[in-house]
């Protein structure tokens, strides 16, 4: 898993419910093409009406696009964040893949630490993920003494 990491943009709302939201959009549209408030709130477990108003807020930042009843668009900001929330997440979920641990506990794990974690351990584990991935009797290894 090769990534490259670039200064990302600066969250004005640096919480973590807004990059849940603008990683969820970025999801959407790349899986159906488009975003619409009723998919993010499907697919987060919001209500549509919280939805909104993070959404106004989030457009109102210049992170995203927002026309009513016509659909969810990110700025370029907006995508950028929403790609380094993505990174983030495939190099801890491959990371804790490569263990064996359960799909729920991977994702709930993830969801608590891909908001946390300096790109300078981001850089580490994906180097140690590169090198697992690379390395199959590391792996083995690594995971018997699991």
């Amino acid at each position: 898993m090769q990534l490259t990491f670039s200064p990302v943009p600066k969250l004005t709302t640096s919480s973590t419910a807004a990059q849940d939201y603008l990683e969820q959009i970025h999801r959407l549209i790349g899986s159906k093409g488009y975003a619409r408030v009723a998919d993010i709130a499907a697919a987060l477990e919001i209500a549509p009406a919280s939805v909104t108003a993070m959404i106004q807020r989030l457009d109102a930042e210049g992170l995203v696009v927002y026309e009513k009843y016509r659909g969810v668009v990110l700025t370029k900001d907006g995508r950028e964040i929403a790609e380094e929330v993505v990174k983030r997440h495939e190099v801890l979920a491959s990371l804790l893949r490569s263990f064996g641990l359960d799909e729920a506990t991977i994702y709930q794990d993830v969801e608590g630490m891909e908001h946390h974690i300096s790109k300078a351990t981001l850089r580490v584990l994906t180097t140690i993920v590169e090198e697992l991935e690379a390395n199959p009797k590391l792996l083995a290894r690594l995971r018997e003494r699991l």
